[in-house]
């Protein structure tokens, strides 16, 4: 077994002895743990840098450096502590005109593969510019660069307030802080606010109807109201464009003139609501309920529900008189004892669709497909030029 005498570079007081085994990455390891340095080259008596533990000799003395040059401990007027760079090798920088003192140590050590260590781990290999005090000039943002020295002297992220981390982040990639960077970008990950995605809660809905003037145009184009609580709420002529109202009870509300364009209704309560005038294009109400809505406007306005989606749907004994459902898909649905008189069901799919009891008078159902559907205990007779398929 061979044994070493190990040396914090640049001394020759305080050695340790200890066992060489394995390979050179463990003989470092141990030094580290020895010397209380972190360990990254070893040198012999004459400055040879050691990479192979097989070129180490029983009873060698050894010189443990943190990744700075040899330094000789005989060197002559300066004591060890002078002249180990670990320690008191002080250097200045001038950070964008802010100056900062420091040890080499610091700018090398924590982070060995970053832009500052190989900066400095030698002197005067990058040939950096020096001001008239000596300080290396380093062209960046002084308040940016305080966290980053900090952080390569204590290894913690102290960021002072009204600095911006993704100022500081920017540096650390910069300067090639690799662990630091990773830190960064998780903390400023976890300052923003998560995005709020919840529906809005009748509560919140009627504070802003209670500042609108009953005509006024209330923007709510794309909101999300999925599941929420609208019974009974004066609606008029508000934009509900592309809204979410999936699952809501809308009974018995009052949506005369509203723009319910595009909008998801699947699965909402809108029996006995008030729907004069309302423009429904495209929506998807699939598995609605619309038991007795009114869509009659007594001025003339026609409610416009074109393309809509109304799978499935409950129209039981509605008032639909001159309704626009042309190319609508009503597959299914439950029209019993409506009022479609004058309504535009062109192209409309009627498939397996309940018309029983309706009033189909100069309803227009030109090329839509009735098939499967019911028309028992009509109110007036249909034509045949109304249908045909």
């Amino acid at each position: 077994m061979r044994r070493v005498t190990l040396f914090v570079n640049g001394t020759s007081k305080n050695g340790k002895v200890v066992a060489v085994y394995g390979t050179l990455s463990d003989l470092l390891t141990v030094a580290s743990n020895k010397l209380g340095i972190r360990a990254c080259n070893l040198y012999n008596g004459k400055g040879g840098l050691l990479d192979d533990i097989a070129l180490i000799r029983d009873d060698d003395v050894l010189y443990v450096s943190e990744g700075d040059a040899f330094i000789n401990p005989q060197s002559d007027g300066k004591t060890s502590e002078d002249i180990s760079g670990s320690h008191t090798d002080w250097l200045k920088l001038n950070i964008g005109g802010r100056l900062f003192t420091t040890t080499r140590s610091t700018l090398v050590s924590k982070e060995p593969d970053s832009m500052l260590a190989h900066m400095f781990r030698e002197k005067d290999v990058w040939g950096n510019k020096q001001d008239e005090r000596g300080a290396y000039l380093i062209d960046r943002s002084p308040e940016y660069f305080e966290p980053i020295l900090n952080y390569l002297r204590h290894g913690q992220i102290i960021v002072n307030e009204g600095i911006n981390l993704l100022g500081v982040l920017e540096e650390a990639r910069f300067f090639g802080i690799e662990q630091m960077a990773e830190q960064l970008e998780v903390a400023i990950k976890n300052s923003h606010p998560p995005e709020d995605h919840s529906p809005l809660s009748r509560k919140e809905f009627i504070r802003f109807l209670l500042a609108t003037p009953t005509k006024a145009e209330l923007r709510c184009q794309g909101l999300n109201f999925s599941g929420a609580d609208l019974s009974r709420l004066d609606l008029r002529y508000i934009n509900f464009k592309m809204a979410n109202l999936s699952r809501c009870n809308l009974t018995y509300a009052n949506l005369c003139c509203s723009n319910l364009e595009r909008a998801d209704l699947s699965g909402a309560n809108l029996d006995g609501a008030n729907l004069q005038g309302v423009k429904m294009l495209c929506s998807n109400a699939e598995g609605a309920s619309l038991k007795g809505c009114n869509f009659e406007d007594p001025s003339g306005l026609k409610a416009n529900l074109e393309g809509a989606n109304l799978k499935g749907v409950d129209m039981e004994g509605s008032q639909m008189t001159g309704i626009n459902l042309r190319v609508a898909t009503l597959k299914n649905a439950k029209l019993k004892n409506c009022n479609l008189r004058g309504a535009t069901l062109a192209g409309t799919d009627l498939e397996n669709c309940d018309l029983s009891g309706c009033d189909l008078q100069e309803a227009n159902l030109r090329g839509s497909n009735v098939k499967g559907a019911i028309f028992e205990e009509m109110l007036t007779p249909l034509h045949m030029s109304q249908s045909v398929r």
